[in-house]
């Protein structure tokens, strides 16, 4: 599986950040077009035949095409492990669902059911209509599941322990939502970060990622 030809289209949001940042870990070359959510850009005939949910990120690589972050950075990893030892998924079995329980409580818990409630009702409260009740309930429940992270953190550098794995990548870029909504995380969780931040790798993607806006 070459990664010669991979495309990866959308920045300037969280979830884009994660693709990017992935291909940076595995040193993967790559074409990047940098549009925004909701500046009219992913509302395209063009762009709705490649992803009708209307929604970035999204990676081509010859005749694939996938829509969702955590799914592609587990091809970005199969692609990398065909030519380099640099891998973002464990290969030992019991590792794998380690990763994918992980995986799940982040994407559910610590993004769509409490972050992306908060964006919804508050920053997008003109498309989706303002609910307070929904706001708070989603910052007790952020505050409440990001616990479990903190505490896994507090004895190991990693979530899987000492190797830096894509969940990293999950985790931290909820993180960072997390700070720019102005939540206090627990101490594990900033001295996670301050490792995590300064990785090569998350520096030049998230200045590629940002160097456009999201859009309104």
């Amino acid at each position: 599986m070459s990664s010669d030809n991979i495309k990866i289209i959308g920045g300037a949001t969280t979830r884009t950040m994660r693709v990017h940042w992935a291909a940076h870990e595995l040193g993967l070359d790559y074409e990047s077009q940098l549009i925004g959510s909701r500046t009219g850009a992913t509302q395209t005939e063009e762009f709705l035949a490649l992803n009708a949910k209307a929604k970035i990120p999204v990676l081509q690589h010859n005749s694939l095409i996938l829509t969702e972050s955590a799914a592609i950075i587990h091809y970005l990893d199969q692609c990398a492990a065909k030519t380099s030892a640099l891998r973002l998924i464990p290969a030992e079995p019991h590792e794998q669902v380690r990763y994918q329980e992980w995986q799940s409580y982040i994407l559910m818990e610590l993004d769509a059911q409490t972050l992306y409630i908060m964006r919804k009702h508050r920053d997008l409260d003109h498309i989706y209509g303002s609910a307070p009740a929904a706001i708070e309930t989603a910052e007790s429940g952020f505050n409440f599941q990001v616990q479990v992270a903190a505490r896994a953190l507090e004895s190991t550098p990693f979530l899987l322990g000492n190797a830096f794995t894509g969940v990293d990548i999950l985790l931290t870029t909820c993180l960072d939502w997390a700070l720019a909504y102005e939540f206090t995380l627990a101490d594990p969780l900033v001295r996670y970060l301050e490792r995590i931040h300064s990785r090569d790798a998350y520096l030049n993607a998230r200045a590629h990622n940002y160097s456009i806006t999201a859009g309104a």
